[in-house]
């Protein structure tokens, strides 16, 4: 750590106890040691709340970002964000009082935030990579027992990592508006929207990005939190906004083979997947499916409801660390 150098202006202070004029080095270093007590003093409070990024490469060498918040110690929650996120959409998980003694693990999804882009459609139209990509940042953390929270297109994820690795190890699995498959009956249809996420004309797709985020809210965030999320948008790749339509999800497989606990919420408001039709698909699948629904909710209800959120979260978190395997 480089350390700032202090000094002092003007005129020296009275005599001290010796009765001796201190210098204004002498001041300094007593400042110095004056201030470097207190930052050891506070260390560990900051090391604790601070967070910790590092990169994981991908078994088909996409680096994937990695982000830990919370409590190293304690029982891991993995969050995995949807279509033209990134870790910055669990901000109000992160610094959540009912959350802080978990591990919170994030990370930006391929073609997302500050993750690879490649510019290989392939790599994102194969859901395999997606879930090998999560399968890296679990691998990488050893995170133990996690429970695994995926919102959106991150539902599709965690279906597929399932369907690829099994549910061993695994404590439970959430599903926040979650993707069951890329199918019209699943999907609330807005063709203008999703033209416009593919257009390559600047203005049309900046433009489509803002009504898709629009989407996602029945209560909109405030101002800022909106213009950040949208700027978050605008850094996806483009190459995998339009790639991701097309995106093979493994539900039947995924789902079917689900032993831990698992529970499926959405916002009653959702505009963008059908919440009814999705939860009658999941549980033709597997029917001890957990389900709750937030009546005030649209697309995010982690932001929308967050207290609600979080604490749910929480008792799940204990639940699933009561049916460890």
């Amino acid at each position: 750590m480089n350390y700032p150098i202090l000094t002092t202006q003007g005129k020296p202070s009275p005599s001290g106890l010796s009765g001796s004029k201190p210098t204004r080095t002498g001041l300094a270093s007593v400042l110095f040691a004056l201030w470097l007590a207190i930052l050891i003093t506070i260390m560990p409070s900051v090391t604790m709340a601070g967070q910790k990024d590092y990169v994981v490469r991908s078994p088909d060498g996409v680096d994937i970002a990695v982000q830990e918040a919370g409590n190293p110690a304690g029982p891991p929650i993995v969050f995995i964000h949807g279509l033209l996120g990134s870790h910055l959409n669990w901000e109000n998980q992160l610094a959540s009082p009912d959350l802080s003694h978990y591990r919170l693990i994030t990370f930006d999804l391929r073609g997302h935030g500050l993750s690879g882009k490649p510019r290989d459609a392939q790599a994102y139209r194969d859901g395999r990579l997606w879930a090998d990509d999560l399968r890296a940042v679990l691998e990488a953390t050893k995170a133990d027992n996690p429970v695994l929270v995926g919102w959106s297109l991150g539902g599709a994820v965690v279906s597929n990592y399932i369907a690829a690795y099994g549910d061993d190890g695994i404590g439970g699995l959430v599903y926040v508006g979650g993707v069951v498959e890329l199918k019209a009956e699943l999907i609330t249809s807005h063709p203008e929207v999703y033209a416009g996420l593919a257009s390559d004309k600047l203005k049309v797709h900046l433009d489509a990005m803002r009504d898709f985020l629009a989407l996602c809210f029945a209560t909109p965030p405030d101002e800022v939190t909106f213009e950040r999320l949208l700027s978050n948008a605008a850094m996806a790749s483009w190459i995998m906004t339009r790639t991701v339509p097309s995106m093979t999800v493994s539900a039947a497989d995924g789902l079917a083979k689900i032993t831990a606990p698992m529970l499926m919420l959405y916002g009653e408001k959702d505009a963008l997947v059908m919440v009814r039709p999705s939860l009658e698909r999941a549980k033709a699948l597997n029917p001890a499916i957990r389900q709750q629904i937030y009546a005030d909710s649209g697309h995010a209800p982690f932001l929308e409801e967050a207290q609600r959120f979080n604490r749910d979260l929480a008792d799940f978190r204990e639940l699933a660390t009561t049916h460890r395997r």
